[in-house]
């Protein structure tokens, strides 16, 4: 895996305008509207940066919800893990798992009132055919070989030469040119190879636990992970041996998260059950050898609850939507054990696969992209199961990486009842669309119900921070040239092409039109 010295930078190539299609959540034929860019490759805390203004991935496509003018506003949503307690219908859910695996009781009630799918991405309608279309335009070979033996040699000068200018200079990085050709997942998926998530990544501890308990936590843990049984298992279940679970709280204390997911069951469960993290990479052993069964699990999802049609839920679309990431997986000293990146969290019940959690781990959280489960065993409420165990994870993680600290849920959409769920998971914070400040989804609410569309930022004089103030030091991408938006308009003549590069500099901020690279052909 990369470390943050060898990363090449993010190269996107934004579609100038805005899409129009038909919305997902109220069936407006073209009322949703957004803007979208290729990432044909993507840094992870550019990706970070990106969604902290509104920006979401499907696949490779990063689009931006026009929320004062798309018929469903959706408004970015976090949760803050650290001060999470789960609720009472999160505890009825928890215990009906641990039921299930100890004793495999079922359910009989049904789960109407309890959200289906709490993690799935929100992700534009027609995602596959947008995606298709995208292919098609962001296919670089067009990119003459002439340009691509010159960005090879260009590699070659940039370590020989230790000063440049601005306006001259070629800066390029060592694997850009594959990049750029693993944009387009139609021929080939290129992912990134991560190493096995390490073992030893301790519980989260709860908010309220005593000192002592803590204390006496740790070293039962310690000497559970020197059996032979924890240090097999370690890998595979979040990092974490199945068989290790905190102390029970006392009765006149509640239990915590971690209490509740990791109770200790019997020795003649009913089920054996684990979960394991993957990156996505068809280059590591353990994605690649589930890929089958982890594909079979996502058609037969698709068709029974979102009545997909077969053709419209093939293995090609499947690879492009939850295998095929632009996010390059990084290592760094400390950061999580996994490391950065795309992972796929597999539950695993009796040995094959029942659910899979699609998720981005970021510099400072782990984000939601998609769940696809069994339906056979939707009586155990895996969307909002699954979304627990994302939480708790999120803690565990942030036990290693501090700055790791909250849990993205993608969009919260008001105005649309079967999408209001996520605001149970609290506390939570939604971004403003105008100024990108997190206000606490409680202080938004009353201003949801009486418009779609709402600037939480209370603050009347407050601007977006991040904002483009210098677009001129935007990173255009030209004719195997890396140069500043400055250098590349003097060599332009297209009036149409100026209000492009700065639509897309107001919407990426700053910060990311410096490090991003815009290609433009």
């Amino acid at each position: 895996m990369a470390s943050s010295a060898a990363l090449s930078p993010s190269i996107v190539e934004y579609f100038e305008g805005q899409d129009f299609y038909r919305c997902g959540y109220c069936k407006n034929e073209s009322g949703s509207r957004s803007n979208g860019m290729w990432a044909h490759s993507m840094t992870v805390q550019d990706y970070q940066d990106l969604i902290d203004r509104g920006w979401r991935r499907s696949g490779k496509y990063v689009y931006k919800p026009v929320m004062n003018q798309t018929c469903c506003p959706q408004y970015t949503i976090r949760c803050r893990p650290l001060q999470f307690q789960p609720s009472k219908s999160h505890k009825k859910v928890l215990k009906k798992m641990l039921k299930f695996l100890a004793k495999g009781e079922i359910s009989k009630g049904n789960c109407q009132d309890e959200p289906m799918e709490p993690t799935m991405e929100d992700a534009v309608a027609s995602d596959f055919a947008l995606i298709n279309k995208l292919d098609i335009q962001c296919d670089l070979k067009t990119l003459s070989d002439d340009l691509k033996e010159s960005l090879k040699s260009e590699e070659k000068e940039k370590g020989k030469s230790s000063k440049r200018e601005e306006s001259n200079e070629l800066i390029q990085s060592q694997d850009m040119e594959e990049k750029l050709d693993s944009g387009e997942p139609s021929h080939s998926v290129k992912v990134h190879t991560v190493p096995q998530p390490g073992k030893g990544a301790d519980l989260s501890k709860p908010p309220c636990r005593k000192a002592k308990e803590i204390r006496k936590e740790r070293k039962r843990l310690k000497l559970m992970q020197q059996s032979p049984g924890g240090e097999l298992e370690g890998i595979q279940v979040q990092c974490q041996p199945p068989s290790l679970f905190p102390p029970k709280a006392k009765s006149n204390q509640p239990k915590s998260l971690e209490d509740l997911i990791f109770e200790s069951l019997p020795e003649s469960a009913s089920h054996k059950f684990e979960v394991r993290l993957v990156p996505v990479s068809l280059e590591d052993p353990e994605f690649k050898s589930s890929f089958s069964q982890s594909f079979s699990l996502y058609v037969k999802y698709q068709m029974a609850i979102h009545q997909d049609p077969p053709d419209e839920c093939g293995k090609t679309e499947f690879t492009r939507f939850l295998c095929s990431s632009p996010l390059e997986a990084e290592n760094t000293p400390n950061g999580p054990d996994c490391g950065y990146g795309s992972f796929h969290q597999q539950y695993w019940l009796d040995g094959k696969i029942i659910a899979v959690g699609v998720i981005d781990i970021l510099p400072y959280c782990v984000s939601s992209v998609y769940l696809y489960y069994d339906p056979d065993y939707s009586f155990l409420s895996l969307g909002v199961y699954s979304a627990l165990r994302e939480i708790t994870f999120t803690r565990q993680l942030h036990e290693k990486t501090p700055q790791l600290s909250y849990y993205y849920m993608g969009f919260y959409i008001h105005s649309c009842p079967k999408m209001k769920y996520k605001g149970q998971y609290r506390p939570s914070d939604l971004l403003c669309p105008e100024t990108y400040v997190w206000v606490p989804i409680e202080q938004c609410l009353p201003s949801l119900e009486n418009s779609k569309y709402c600037r939480f930022n209370q603050d009347p004089e407050a601007v977006d921070e991040g904002r483009s103030k210098e677009p001129d030091r935007l990173q255009v991408f030209y004719k195997k040239a890396i140069m500043p938006y400055g250098v590349y308009k003097k060599q332009q003549r297209d009036p149409s092409e100026e209000a492009a590069v700065l639509q897309y500099a107001s919407l990426v901020g700053q910060a990311c039109s410096e490090r991003m690279l815009l290609f433009r052909s």
